[in-house]
């Protein structure tokens, strides 16, 4: 099933159960591949929504960060609360071993030997982990291994 039709599901049974955040949450995503698409000029790939379902959480949990700042503990909470609705529609995040594994065979792919290495590494080891890794852990984890190498 689509990433387009299991929102269109949960947006039906959110209206029919009333759960107006949760409502909301899948609108807003909805408008967000809408214009993406209209910005694309064509229809999204699910790896594309993928890829702005993780700009939104980004997006949201600087914001929530940003709340904790000012003190507003309230909204910080309703960012957090959508991030959590939002994640329900990405793929299973990668375990830290999962991880490790890919970028351990990229830099074998690649040859990779230093820190000079890191762009090659990490082009394709973001392109292995779309929406399902955060890009600053992974950044970290391959400048952990090109350290050692």
């Amino acid at each position: 099933m689509s990433i387009q039709t299991e929102l269109s599901t949960a947006m039906k049974e959110a209206m029919r159960n009333k759960q107006s955040e949760r409502l909301g949450v899948i609108r807003m995503l909805r408008s967000a591949i809408k214009n993406a698409e209209i910005e694309a000029k064509k229809e999204l790939e699910d790896d594309e929504i993928i890829s702005l379902l993780a700009t939104q959480v980004k997006q949201r949990r600087d914001a929530a960060q940003t709340y904790r700042d000012g003190e507003r503990e309230d909204l910080a909470a309703k960012e957090e609360a959508e991030i959590i609705i939002l994640q329900e529609f990405m793929p299973a995040a990668l375990s830290n071993e999962e991880l490790q594994e890919i970028i351990e065979t990229a830099v074998v792919e690649l040859g990779a030997t230093s820190m000079q290495d890191m762009g090659k590494v990490m082009k394709q080891v973001s392109a292995a982990t779309r929406g399902r890794a955060e890009g600053r852990v992974v950044s970290e984890l391959v400048k952990q291994r090109l350290a050692r190498a």
